[in-house]
Parts: C-alpha cells; structure tokens; sequence
C-alpha cells in the first residue's frame, strides 16, 4: 500500500518570505543604529519621552492658543476648564507658560550643549594627538576650566553682562562647560593614537586633520554622543538656575523664570502648587529622558548591553 504524498508546506514558505521581506524594508528604511536605540527600554522611553518635549516646543501655538505673556486673566486662580493649572499672580496662564518654556529648554540644551561639545572635542583632539607643548598648554586651560566653580562663574558673567538674552545664557554655559568634555577626550586619543592603524596611516602620508576626522573621530561617536548629552544635560540645568536665581532673560518664558516668578509670587503661601510644581516636574522629566536615552547611546559602543 502506497503512503500519500504530502503537500508542501506553502503557507510556511510564503510566511517566512514575507517576515524575510519585511525585515529587509525595516533595514533599509530605519538606521541600524536607531534599531539599537529603540530595543533598548529605557532609551525607549526616553526616546518618546522627548519626542513629546519636542512636540509640545514645536506646536505650542497648536496645543495652548493663549499668549504666555497675557496677563489680562483673573489673577490667582486655581485650575479650571479656561486654565487647566491656574493662573499666576500677574494673571498669566500656567499652562501656556509650561508648554512654551519647553523651548527655551531645548533651545539652550541643544546649542549649549552643541558648542560645549564641538570646543572640547577640537581642544581635546589637539592636546591628545599633538602631544608636546600643544598638550600642555592646552591641557593647563583644561585643567584650569576644571577647577573653576562653573555655578559661580556662570553666576558672575550673567550678573555683569551689560544685556540679557537667551543668547547670553548660551554663551556662559558654554564657556564653563567645556572642559570636562576635553579632557576625557583627550584621554580616549591618546589610547588611539598608538593604534596601528593611526600609525599605518601616517606612514602613508595622512595629515594631522585627516587622521583626526578620517580615523580617530569615527571610532569616538559614542562617546561624543555620550558628551554632548551631558553638556546639553548641564545647560539646561545651567538655564534653570541661572533664571530661578533671576539673571534670565525676564522677556523670554522658561520653566527657570517660572520657578523664579512662582517664588517671587509666593505660590507655596497662596496654595498655587501648580504653579510651582509644573515647571520643576517638566524640568526633571526632560533630564530624565535625556538619562534613559544615555542608556541605549551605552549600547551603541557595548554589543554585550544591547538588547533582542
């Protein structure tokens, strides 16, 4: 008796070309590094943690149709439909001061911390890689930039800046947050710069700038991206501080002169929580997310962290 001869298994096939076919279009369309970042679940979180900063920065005339400055509002008064967290004591709406101010965060975070990066990179570079004289007067800048106290030397170039601007706090948290970003990298490129492909490298005649940007720099990404995450950690911080002590921009809306206008109206006395608590919650949320992400930038660099 002959045995019946069974169908192959197209289904099966055809399901497991399908998945084939959708993981290639995922590779060509999502960076493989984006992939790494978004099985990480804490830099998932992150990720759509900050997305929504973002967001709320870019369409806040969307999301809160009143002007943060308008100051025509009943004064004092607790969450309602009109103002879903109060309004303050000069008669403003919270909640447009709240989504505002998330831009003047990341305006400063993202520039601040954009220059501070791009000054410690190109200092520590030359010092690491040049060695010599170059090193060292460099490396006494570094260290002179490391032994400074940053918050008091913020606090005094604020204070005696004959203008104010966001422009300004931009600029004094980059002078005073460069430095420890140049040393650690410079510390990277002097463990580079004995590699034998730098030296392959020089023997064939590479300028100095070429092997900097051709072979050292590629192999430094995760840990300029670590940096830059940092400085834009230590600006927008820097930002709150500067404008909760008062030498903001009182012009530009920011959860720093929000805590500072809450202060100076005595919203703990009066019982307007929101006021006080809404900008210091935001503030801690956007540092949060900016932490979590650092965790999937580790993954990048270390295959053993990275998630399936």
């Amino acid at each position: 008796m002959s045995t019946p001869v069974q169908a192959a298994p197209t289904h099966a096939v055809q399901t497991e070309g399908l998945q084939a076919e959708s993981a290639e279009i995922r590779r060509r369309w999502v960076p493989g590094w984006f992939v790494i970042l978004w099985r990480n679940r804490k830099c998932r979180v992150g990720l759509v943690m900050l997305a929504v900063f973002v967001l709320a920065a870019l369409l806040a005339p969307v999301i809160t149709p009143a002007d943060p400055r308008y100051d025509d509002f009943a004064r004092s008064a607790g969450p309602s439909a009109d103002h879903w967290l109060g309004t303050t004591a000069q008669g403003e709406d919270v909640w447009s001061q709240l989504v505002y101010g998330a831009r003047a965060s990341l305006i400063v975070g993202v520039v601040a911390g954009a220059i501070s990066t791009v000054v410690g990179l190109v200092i520590g570079l030359l010092a690491g890689y040049k060695q010599g004289w170059t090193d060292e007067i460099l490396s006494f800048f570094i260290n002179l930039g490391l032994v400074i106290p940053a918050l008091p030397l913020m606090i005094t170039l604020a204070a005696y800046a004959p203008v104010r601007g966001l422009w300004l706090i931009i600029i004094v948290i980059s002078i005073t947050g460069w430095a420890y970003g140049a040393r650690i990298k410079r510390s990277q490129i002097i463990t580079l710069r004995t590699r034998d492909y730098i030296t392959a490298a020089r023997f064939a005649g590479d300028g100095t700038w070429r092997i900097i940007f051709r072979e050292i720099v590629p192999n430094m990404t995760s840990l300029i991206v670590v940096g830059f995450m940092g400085a834009a950690l230590g600006a927008i911080g820097g930002e709150a501080g500067l404008a909760f002590l008062g030498l903001g921009d009182p012009q530009t809306v920011s959860w720093g002169t929000m805590l500072h206008q809450a202060s100076l109206g005595g919203a703990m006395l009066t019982g307007q929580w929101a006021w006080l608590i809404a900008p210091g919650l935001a503030l801690s949320l956007l540092i949060l997310s900016f932490t979590l992400i650092n965790f999937g930038i580790d993954a990048l660099s270390n295959p053993h962290l990275r998630e399936d």
